[in-house]
């Protein structure tokens, strides 16, 4: 019999070492299976041991935090307010940047059930989007370690495990030391995720 998996990840005092952990990137395609076969959407982060040194010392396995995207003005999706909140998610934007800010779940593993020869980094936001956003900057602040990675025996027993990484972020991100100060409900540092590029601040100065 299986064990039970906790439904809430850390301490109630908020992330402790080595966390958090910062990438970041413009969305990639990937191999498309997230959102064809699974019904899970994930965004592909390109994997550069020289851009995010400590990604070469992490074990595989399912990360949870939060993830800020600049969507292209075009988008479906582009923020139009300061805050949107709703009971599964809150997003924020930062009208300077323009990058908004969602809770997520992402996969730093070799995904042993497709037998992958190279480790991919795949964030699933924990929101529904209206559109792709390949393309787009991407920042992800990788707050706690979720389990390892794992095979399956099909492919409803992984969803079934992703959508259960998806409840325990949520749970453990809804305490007041893991959610974003810049969400208004939180006192976790997310500066750098809304924060200007250095290519922006140099563009309007």
């Amino acid at each position: 019999m299986a064990t039970a998996r906790p439904l809430i990840i850390g301490p109630s005092t908020g992330p402790e070492a080595p966390y958090p952990l910062q990438m970041e990137g413009k969305v990639i395609s990937g191999f498309g299976r997230g959102s064809k076969e699974l019904g899970i959407p994930t965004a592909n982060l390109p994997v550069d041991d020289n851009v995010t040194p400590w990604i070469a010392d992490v074990k595989s396995g399912v990360y949870f935090g939060w993830a800020s995207l600049r969507l292209p003005p075009s988008h479906p999706n582009q923020p139009t307010t300061s805050s949107d909140t709703t009971a599964s998610t809150t997003t924020v934007s930062e009208a300077h940047s323009g990058f908004s800010v969602y809770p997520m779940v992402m996969s730093i593993a070799y995904n042993r059930f497709y037998k992958n020869t190279a480790r991919s980094a795949e964030v699933h936001v924990l929101h529904e989007f209206g559109a792709d956003f390949y393309g787009a900057e991407m920042r992800v602040l990788i707050v706690g370690f979720i389990r390892e990675e794992k095979d399956y025996a099909n492919v409803d027993a992984l969803i079934e495990d992703i959508k259960l990484d998806c409840d325990v972020a949520r749970n453990s991100l809804d305490r007041e030391a893991w959610a974003l100060r810049e969400t208004g409900k939180g006192t976790l540092d997310g500066s750098w995720l809304v924060r200007e590029t250095a290519e922006r601040n140099s563009a309007v100065t």
